[in-house]
């Protein structure tokens, strides 16, 4: 199959060596105009993958659960595939080949994950980094995993409802932590979880979850992004 969404080829330009020699000065100023920040989350269950970047590899043996990032990366335009780990070249991939355009000044996490019928597939997440108000952080809930949809439940009550795959939904809080929970939409059977989950002042924590509820693997990831304002 033959995708195009923007910019997932991120921590491939790192682990490939491409990131600019330039003294700290030039180097923070490309950041701030000719950069963006992504993370890479494989989410896809027993299936440990390679990813190649303009047909060369660039990243071997991911494992499903990892989490890559964040790293700086330059703007611009490459296709990466996705294949399996013994693949010798980029030709027979099994998620790609994907066209990606990578826009400077932005956080992305690109997941490769299941579709809700339990296809591998990718997905570009734009990751919100806008300021929340003094004392609050703000959770985000990714659904990529090969399930219906979910709601998520804090306190025994749903505070997330009928989130579908491969969406999200935010929420703004007040720092401190959160015992949630992920069960079928209008059930309050927990299909993951309970599990305490840290929202930080000035942090947008990210929740995914990710596998396949019809092989029993469903699992959890956490990514955290500091939003605007917040240097520390």
């Amino acid at each position: 199959m033959h995708k195009s969404f923007s910019a997932a080829a991120g921590a491939l330009t790192l682990l490939a060596g491409l990131a600019f020699a330039a003294p700290a000065q030039a180097s923070e100023q490309r950041h701030n105009h000719d950069t963006a920040k992504l993370s890479v989350l494989h989410g896809v269950p027993g299936l440990t993958v390679d990813v190649w970047v303009d047909g060369k590899l660039t990243l071997d043996n991911f494992t499903p659960g990892s989490l890559a990032g964040p790293l700086d990366v330059r703007a611009g335009e490459h296709e990466i595939a996705i294949t399996g780990a013994e693949a010798t070249s980029a030709d027979n991939p099994v998620i790609g080949p994907v066209e990606v355009d990578l826009k400077a000044g932005r956080d992305y996490t690109a997941v490769a994950h299941l579709t809700a019928d339990g296809k591998p597939t990718a997905t570009l997440f734009k990751n919100d980094t806008s300021a929340a108000p003094d004392g609050k952080g703000r959770l985000t809930v990714r659904h990529v995993a090969a399930a219906p949809a979910v709601d998520v439940l804090a306190g025994g009550k749903a505070v997330i409802e009928g989130l579908e795959n491969p969406h999200e939904k935010k929420l703004t809080l007040k720092a401190g932590t959160v015992s949630a929970s992920v069960a079928a939409e209008g059930s309050t059977d927990a299909l993951i979880g309970p599990a305490d989950v840290p929202v930080s002042e000035g942090r947008n924590t990210i929740v995914y979850a990710w596998g396949s509820l019809a092989d029993h693997n469903l699992g959890v990831a956490v990514q955290t992004v500091k939003l605007s304002g917040h240097d520390d």
